[in-house]
């Protein structure tokens, strides 16, 4: 079957169209600036070069309409007819409590997804009107939705409850959700797979560190804690979030900056993180290890308490599994990043885990980092949650 996996942004499209017998890739790219000037899509079919075309693109059903028409383009077709996409699996960032696994789209299914847009207001409007303009495109094909949330549903209520009035919980579902549940559900398994093990019988910290963070404890296969929490922002200190901090620095600086606490909100979630660390040289790690090995201050402390942050949330998880057999490192930073890798190295050596600095110069590869015979088995597993989310979505089908 060839599933079209899709994950839409608030101006952004990602897409893939993978032939799930044998989890080829057919077709990939992305439409960007979606609704502002400056649009533009970037597609490559099979192997050959990407093809960037610069357009304006109003509005997501555009977007859907201009990804089909480069799938069946007769200069070079991936599909001949729309026939031949056979489903399309959606990524939704928050299910609430109301999802813990992937479930056909239909309108019922819809109206719940929507009642939990509070929770992401971000994300989840911007998956229905991707959803709803798929609809309106290929109305016949089956659509399946799957959740960043739900990995983590079997998180026990002791890992998911705040300190707050129980009220909060009861009434407005005020909770640790977590996110990244795709990655760190596929990673975990790969990981194990590699190692010839079943997940079942190991305790794994899967670090999804890209431009958004997580690190979550898997024990005997399942999600038992994570690090993001109600929305996104808590956690690791990420490229723009902030991640863990004082709740009161929130109504502090609203009253010096004379700003609403959206406003400040605002800043945790897109002007803090490495990004605000570095005093807003970059977001990206690749240019923060490149400054930081030039000497550059500000890039050498955002790296350094950002791998720090890592480390202790590694350390909190060997202690709430009392014990780990396994980390994981993966996603952008994670799996290409040597000098992300090796500072978080700094903090978890305790455990046993003994990197090897030969094996940590590989780029996006699965590979053993530790020692033969280390205690905790380290290594890198490229995640792929488009392939997860095809996956999820022929099972469900």
């Amino acid at each position: 079957m060839n599933v079209l996996v899709m994950n839409c942004g608030s101006s952004s499209l990602k897409y893939q169209l993978i032939h799930t017998d044998t989890e080829e890739v057919y077709a990939k790219g992305v439409c960007e600036r979606i609704g502002i000037d400056g649009g533009k899509v970037v597609h490559q079919a099979f192997d050959q070069d990407k093809k960037v075309i610069e357009m304006e693109i109003e509005n997501h059903t555009q977007a859907v309409k201009t990804v089909i028409s480069l799938l069946l383009d007769p200069s070079n077709p991936v599909v001949s007819s729309l026939e031949e996409i056979h489903a399309i699996g959606h990524r939704v960032v928050h299910g609430g409590e109301k999802f813990s696994g992937s479930v056909l789209l239909t309108e019922e299914v819809l109206a719940t997804i929507e009642e939990c847009n509070d929770l992401a207001p971000l994300h989840n409007p911007a998956n229905l009107i991707g959803i709803r303009s798929c609809q309106e495109v290929m109305p016949n094909v089956p659509m399946v939705g799957v959740f960043d949330t739900a990995f983590h549903q079997t998180m026990p209520r002791k890992a998911f409850l705040y300190g707050l009035p129980y009220e909060y919980y009861r009434d407005y579902k005020v909770r640790r959700y977590g996110f990244h549940g795709t990655s760190h559900d596929f990673v975990s398994k790969q990981a194990a797979k590699v190692l010839g093990k079943d997940v079942k019988d190991l305790k794994i910290v899967v670090c999804h560190l890209g431009n958004g963070a997580s690190v979550t404890a898997v024990q005997n296969g399942v999600s038992v804690d994570t690090s993001m929490g109600l929305t996104p922002l808590e956690g690791l200190i990420m490229g723009t979030r902030c991640g863990d901090i004082d709740p009161a620095i929130i109504s502090f600086l609203a009253g010096k900056l004379e700003l609403s606490t959206d406003e400040v909100i605002d800043i945790c979630n897109k002007k803090s993180g490495v990004l605000g660390l570095s005093d807003g040289f970059s977001s990206d790690f690749r240019d923060l290890a490149t400054a930081m090995d030039e000497g550059n201050e500000r890039a050498k402390d955002a790296l350094e308490t950002y791998a720090y942050r890592v480390g202790k949330y590694i350390g909190a998880y060997a202690g709430a599994m009392n014990g780990i057999d396994v980390i994981v490192f993966t996603a952008g930073a994670g799996e290409n990043n040597k000098t992300v890798r090796a500072l978080v190295g700094q903090y978890i050596g305790y455990l046993g885990t003994n990197i090897d600095p030969i094996k940590n110069e590989a780029r996006g590869e699965t590979i053993i980092l530790s020692d033969e015979g280390s205690k905790v088995v380290t290594m890198v597993v490229p995640t792929d949650e488009e392939l997860a989310i095809a996956r999820e979505t022929i099972k469900l089908l």
